[in-house]
């Protein structure tokens, strides 16, 4: 299969308002992995309507049984499994939900796609370029469809903020900024400090700010290059082989840059996560959807339609909504590709210590 093309229309399509929902038209949901994020999912899921949770997966017995009861609470009488393959054989189950760690992304969201299920993979889709390329190639032939658990897409400031970007309310995009900064990761879950497993925090973590960036940017990015290690957090918890802070620039097309950084020091309140876009007329906070002009003082907010809604349940309801109608998710797999690709690119400097393009991650 020849390489996806890219196109602004491909990253720039806006979110589709939720179709009206038909009593008759149940879609039945199945869950892999129940842990902390997919207990989340759960939660949220449970409340989008003309759906039924009938299957839930996990390895860990306990919190299997915590799902199950959380499920029953809401109506659903889901049965529980500890493989995910006897899941999948269920003809009953129309759409899956995969939370595990990242390392079994690619072996289960092929598993689904292959058999006509419609898939919601939370990010990032997959450890390496290989790996991604075999995701979107196995979703181009699915006959379900592929959603990627991209949410902050769906988030209402963040939405109002690109929709006023791609009108033209900021100029010409200019530069890009953004920074993560924040406590460490939660020592209970030793996979996220497993870079083998994990794929490291600019890919696990990094990647839904690298999203958005992709978006305003509306291109892959032309080139890289990035630096990071460990400072703070040597061999803590033991066997550490994630990253504890790294920065990088990214330089798109029209000699548009991002400046992006990441720190799990950071004092508590102190800078905490930024996403901002800076155009010609002005710039645009994307998580609080405010704007500025360039010759002007103050700052007026973007009115978004769904304005206090939670983005998490905004990205469930749609991926139900685009599995009835068989519609193209906006967090579909190959932009979930390029945005996963993205962060790739950034470990792949920052690991070899020089400049990376593009071409050598877009397999």
């Amino acid at each position: 299969m020849e390489k996806a093309d890219l196109t602004r229309r491909t990253l720039l399509a806006a979110p589709a308002l939720l179709a009206a929902q038909s009593p008759n038209d149940t879609v039945r949901v199945g869950f892999i992995g129940v842990g902390n994020r997919g207990s989340y999912l759960l939660r949220h899921m449970l409340k989008v309507p003309g759906i039924q949770v009938v299957a839930l997966c996990d390895l860990d017995a306990e919190r299997l049984q915590k799902a199950m009861s959380q499920a029953s609470a809401a109506g659903h009488s889901p049965e529980g499994y500890s493989e995910y393959r006897k899941l999948l054989d269920r003809k009953d189950v129309d759409a899956i939900v995969i939370a595990t760690p990242v390392d079994f992304h690619k072996e289960m969201s092929i598993a689904a796609l292959e058999v006509g299920k419609h898939l919601y993979c939370e990010k990032p889709m997959a450890l390496t370029p290989e790996e991604c390329r075999l995701v979107t190639n196995a979703a181009a032939s699915a006959k379900g469809i592929f959603q990627a658990g991209f949410q902050l897409r769906h988030d209402p400031n963040r939405a109002a903020s690109m929709e006023f970007i791609k009108r033209g309310g900021i100029g010409k995009v200019l530069f890009l900024q953004g920074y993560r900064h924040t406590n460490d990761l939660p020592r209970q879950t030793p996979w996220y400090f497993d870079r083998t497993r994990s794929g490291d925090n600019i890919v696990e973590q990094a990647c839904h700010i690298i999203d958005l960036m992709v978006w305003a940017a509306g291109a892959p990015p032309l080139r890289c290059f990035g630096s990071g290690g460990v400072n703070l957090f040597k061999n803590e918890p033991p066997g550490r082989t994630t990253m504890d802070n790294y920065a990088l620039v990214y330089e798109f097309p029209d000699e548009v840059r991002f400046n992006f950084s990441h720190i799990y020091f950071d004092p508590p309140g102190f800078s905490g996560i930024k996403e901002r876009v800076y155009g010609s007329l002005g710039a645009v906070d994307l998580a609080t959807a405010t704007f500025v002009e360039r010759e002007k003082r103050g700052e007026r907010k973007i009115e978004s339609p769904q304005n206090g809604q939670d983005s998490t349940y905004l990205s469930l309801a749609a991926f139900i909504d685009n599995a009835r109608g068989k519609k193209q998710p906006l967090n579909h797999s190959e932009s979930a590709r390029i945005s996963t690709l993205t962060a790739m690119m950034g470990r792949k400097s920052i690991y070899e210590r020089r400049v990376v393009t593009w071409e050598e991650v877009n397999v």
